[in-house]
């Protein structure tokens, strides 16, 4: 909530499990018109996870768009359980999908490739697109993805040089929506 005051955007938690006397899981802030939310629960692994979903209105049409924030976790195989879950759920969105965050998984392995299947596009990075560990990145474990990519032209994609907000560096993505 205080980043989105600072910001000037609406935001909106989904919890995954009570942690440290408050709540642990995935927000995601938007300037743009928000109709509907909800925390899709995924399969349990050594931890809760979800996906936050916030179907915005864009353009002077308010066409639908929905922005999925995630962060999924542990193994690979819960992985692409809670990848495959999502994935099945977003399959009853009649329009744009973008999905984004902390997959905790590397390009082209068992979890890219499980969404991949089933008609994700993972965008390529302008640049270097590493991104984790902030301080040092050695790691490419954060995507934006998109469904149908045909909906979308990707105008610019880059990590941004940034050590201090997080443990992984932030992703910039300006899209244009057909």
């Amino acid at each position: 909530e205080a980043l989105g005051e600072m910001l000037g955007m609406d935001a909106y938690f989904g919890d995954f499990m009570p942690y440290q006397g408050g709540e642990y899981g995935m927000a995601v802030l938007s300037r743009l018109p928000v109709r509907r939310v909800e925390n899709i629960r995924l399969p349990d692994g050594e931890e809760p996870r979800t996906g936050l979903e916030i179907e915005v209105a864009i353009g002077p049409e308010g066409r639908p768009l929905s922005i999925v924030g995630i962060h999924l976790y542990r193994t690979v195989e819960e992985r692409v359980a809670q990848a495959e879950t999502l994935s099945e759920m977003l399959d009853a969105r009649e329009h744009p999908v973008v999905l984004a965050g902390d997959f905790n998984s590397f390009r082209g392995d068992r979890v890219i490739s499980a969404l991949r299947s089933r008609d994700w596009f993972v965008i390529d990075k302008d640049g270097s697109s590493m991104t984790f560990p902030a301080d040092d990145p050695a790691r490419e474990i954060d995507f934006v993805m998109l469904r149908p990519a045909s909906a979308f032209e990707v105008v610019e994609h880059r990590v941004i040089d940034e050590v201090l907000v997080s443990d992984h560096r932030p992703l910039l993505v300006v899209l244009r929506l057909w």
